[in-house]
């Protein structure tokens, strides 16, 4: 069973997933219609919520609750990777006589109840501390400077790193050595900057693993892959000042830890939606361009691995094994969903989930939840938890004068569910798969009784492979390239042609080179005047021989034309006694 926490106006409950779909009984409803925050623990063994009374923490797996903490006003709740610490943030207030506020950031130890340390943390964004897989080191960012704590010690700043002003940070997954990528942004002229480094290596520039500056960032959105031996790096403005786009202008940046960098070009203009890492860690997904939009997996070298062609996305989603992406227009779309087997690139099904706000793998790589939820969408709130290969196996709608806020699977820690072969079959289902009725075109009254003629406003690119063939070099060949070597090749085939008509005989070693293949030797007066003649002569006759052929099939012809046939004797004879001078 695979649980989902489910949060709104009918209180906060859990729902067994496939096959039961019947309500938990590991967890007991809160009915309260005020639950802010809600949190599962990286293994998904415990589960925190705020009620507007009180932060509780229950262990899901034994249905017991381990603690209760007297915060009211929590907001955001987050759980330590290894459950050792929970860290509550409330809204930050100013006492009424300006004075500064009391810390509203805590750490509690789970084992014990008590309050490790409290912080100001005026922002919302950014809020909660970050803590490496082992939770040997733990970093928040403070004035501009990145703090680092070891060992949940949270008394001591073991460590700082100091840069001009560090806007963001984001720690490496999995084992030790952590590394830090950091961003700097741009001042007076100087360009923004992110650079990796490796804890507790801060000592100067020369101590980064990677740099890569670029202008044209406002912020920036820093992905590692799995492995930590790369970060994707998205930096946008929110103005385009071409007025091309009112998302303003993205680019992606790739950085690697062993000091490689580049940009990753993308052959489309317009917004990047979204960009994802395969768990494999050695490719991502790009969805970007103008719609409809192009999406595009590339390898570590930033190169084209395979291209989707374009359609209605903007977002993509691996499975958590990485053998499924799933490619999906969202929000502002109509919620059509490609489902990619991307071993073998193959298209799986191609599921509807119209008005979905929401969307998220199972744990077991097997099933998707979608979801409508409030604030974004206030009518027709609920969930679909579906197969990949398109079934509809159970569904939830609100009624009608309620909401539902959040919906989320509960977690499990990598390898408890194995990975299975891909099935191209829809497996069975009790329920209707949704299926997208095409939009009738508006037509006038004066058209609505004539037959219909189909007009795209763009015509869709078909999925393409852009791995490069056996033989065919290490990287599939750019837009110049190829038109250079369409060049190369049609020059290479005139000068065979060339050849083989000098072969022909001595005859045409002095026709013109544009003379067609099969065309008559020239025969020359030696006097260049009369060659030219007797060549326009038989352009003329040539053409005669054209227009009576049209006349014998059947086609009527212009009166010019028909002069121009008459005048056939006259060009025979000045043509003939031309000749006869020779």
């Amino acid at each position: 069973l695979f649980p989902i926490a489910v949060r709104g106006s009918e209180g906060l409950y859990m729902v067994d997933g496939p096959p039961s779909f019947t309500e938990s009984a590991a967890f007991r409803r809160d009915t309260g219609k005020n639950c802010k925050a809600v949190a599962f623990s990286k293994d998904g063994s415990l589960f925190a919520w705020c009620n507007g009374e009180k932060v509780n923490v229950v262990n899901v797996t034994r249905a017991e609750l381990l603690r209760s903490f007297d915060l009211p006003k929590t907001v955001c709740l987050e759980f330590s990777p290894k459950n050792n610490v929970l860290a509550t943030w409330q809204a930050y207030a100013t006492a009424k006589d300006g004075t500064a506020g009391v810390p509203n950031l805590q750490l509690h130890d789970l084992r014990t109840g008590k309050c490790l340390k409290s912080f100001i943390q005026k922002k919302m964004q950014n809020w909660c501390p970050c803590w490496a897989d082992d939770e040997s080191i733990c970093a928040r960012n403070v004035n501009n400077e990145v703090h680092f704590f070891e060992n949940n010690n949270f008394n001591t700043i073991a460590n700082k790193l100091h840069l001009q002003k560090v806007s963001d940070f984001v720690l490496s997954p999995g084992a030790q050595p952590t590394k830090v990528a950091v961003y700097v942004p741009g001042s007076k002229g100087a360009p923004s900057f992110v650079r990796l480094y490796q804890y507790p290596n801060f000592g100067g520039p020369q101590s980064a693993l990677a740099n890569k500056s670029f202008f044209k960032a406002d912020k920036v959105t820093m992905l590692w892959n799995k492995k930590a031996t790369a970060v994707l790096v998205i930096a946008s403005t929110e103005v385009d000042k071409t007025g091309a786009s009112y998302y303003g202008e993205q680019t992606l940046h790739y950085l690697a830890a062993n000091g490689e960098s580049a940009v990753v070009q993308l052959p489309k203009n317009g917004p990047i939606y979204d960009v994802a890492w395969s768990p494999n860690s050695v490719e991502f997904c790009a969805v970007y361009g103008f719609m409809p939009a192009k999406a595009t997996v590339f390898n570590l070298k930033c190169d084209p691995v395979f291209d989707f062609g374009t359609g209605p996305r903007n977002a993509a989603y691996y499975s958590p094994h990485g053998h499924i992406l799933v490619l999906a227009g969202f929000g502002n779309l109509r919620g059509q969903m490609e489902v990619w087997d991307v071993k073998n690139y193959k298209l799986i099904s191609k599921p509807v989930a119209s008005d979905s706000t929401y969307f998220a793998w199972c744990p077991d790589g097997e099933h998707i939840v979608t979801a409508t939820c409030a604030p974004r969408l206030r009518v027709s709130n609920g969930y679909k938890i579906w197969h990949y290969t398109g079934s509809v196996l159970h569904s939830y709608e609100v009624p009608s004068d309620e909401e539902m806020w959040q919906v989320f699977w509960q977690p499990f820690m990598d390898g408890v569910f194995p990975e299975k072969a891909v099935k191209y079959q829809a497996v069975p289902s009790e329920l209707p798969s949704a299926e997208l009725k095409p939009a009738q075109a508006y037509r006038p009254p004066a058209l609505r009784n004539k037959p219909v003629t189909s007009s795209k406003l763009h015509e869709d690119e078909p999925p393409q492979n852009m791995k490069p063939q056996l033989g065919g070099g290490d990287k599939p060949l750019s837009k110049t390239a190829l038109k250079n070597q369409r060049k190369h090749e049609a020059k290479k085939a005139a000068k065979q042609e060339a050849k083989g008509d000098a072969n022909q005989g001595p005859a045409q070693v002095r026709a013109p080179q544009n003379a067609p293949q099969n065309a008559v030797p020239a025969m020359t007066t030696g006097d260049p005047e009369v060659d030219k003649k007797i060549k326009n002569l038989k352009k003329k006759l040539k053409a005669i021989e054209q227009l009576k052929e049209q006349a014998a099939a059947g086609k009527q012809l212009e009166k010019n034309q028909v002069e121009k046939i008459q005048k056939e004797a006259a060009l025979l004879k000045e043509l003939e006694d031309l000749e006869l001078g020779v």
